[in-house]
């Protein structure tokens, strides 16, 4: 088993991901922590092999705790998870030795695809002593996700297919309020589209967290 710490500042989004990851085939939750301080507590106590790390922690950034674990020796490896879009925080996470970058908010089927990508190349890595410059190449061909042939288009009832369509042509995830206001139908019935549409396993449930602290439910193309 693959032994992972989640480290993010929100405890909410944090235990999202831990259930998510225990959904994964060869991977551990062994922890959720909520700051710097507590992942580096957390990874001389477990041991972890991987992190699931933010970048924007309440006490230091995500990145500068990666370099500070690699300066020391640390043997352990991460996927950064952020809302950080720059590239500026791309190649810092680049340089600083994290092995994937996943933007939030993100896909269960996007996060599986890289922990299953990861899970292949430690795989290799692990079962080689040395290496000439196929081994190489394939190592760096498994920290990509395997592609996926394009899938057919759906047929669907004609007003779930325009939820559908609205959903797909969002830039971000979104939620029955807004599908209701686009397509002029209900809160109720843009809902129920969206939940038929998500039983399908063609659009994905994001949850977030609003300043009352109740999770309001959108949702992004798989």
């Amino acid at each position: 088993m693959i032994r992972t710490l989640v480290v993010d500042d929100d405890f909410r989004v944090a235990g999202i991901h831990a259930a998510r990851l225990a959904k994964v085939e060869g991977f551990e939750c062994v922890g959720e922590v909520y700051t710097a301080a507590a992942a580096r507590e957390a990874i001389n106590r477990l041991h972890p092999d991987l992190l699931l790390l933010d970048v924007h922690l309440p006490d230091e950034n995500g990145i500068s705790l990666l370099r500070s674990l690699h300066a020391t020796g640390a043997q352990i490896d991460c996927i950064i998870i952020t809302a950080a879009r720059d590239l500026a925080t791309v190649r810092s996470a680049m340089s600083s030795g994290a092995v994937y970058y996943l933007v939030k908010p993100f896909s269960f089927d996007q996060l599986r695809a890289q922990l299953e990508a990861y899970r292949r190349w430690r795989e290799e890595l692990e079962s080689s002593s040395t290496a000439d410059q196929a081994t190489v190449d394939s190592l760096y061909n498994l920290r990509r996700p395997a592609t996926q042939p394009p899938a057919r288009a759906p047929r669907l009832q004609p007003t779930m297919q325009k939820v559908f369509d609205a959903v797909r042509a969002a830039q971000q995830p979104i939620g029955a309020a807004d599908i209701a206001d686009q397509l002029g139908v209900s809160r109720p019935t843009a809902q129920r589209y969206l939940g038929a549409l998500e039983r399908k396993n063609l659009i994905a449930l994001e949850l977030s967290y609003g300043s009352t602290g109740r999770p309001i439910n959108s949702y992004t193309i798989k």
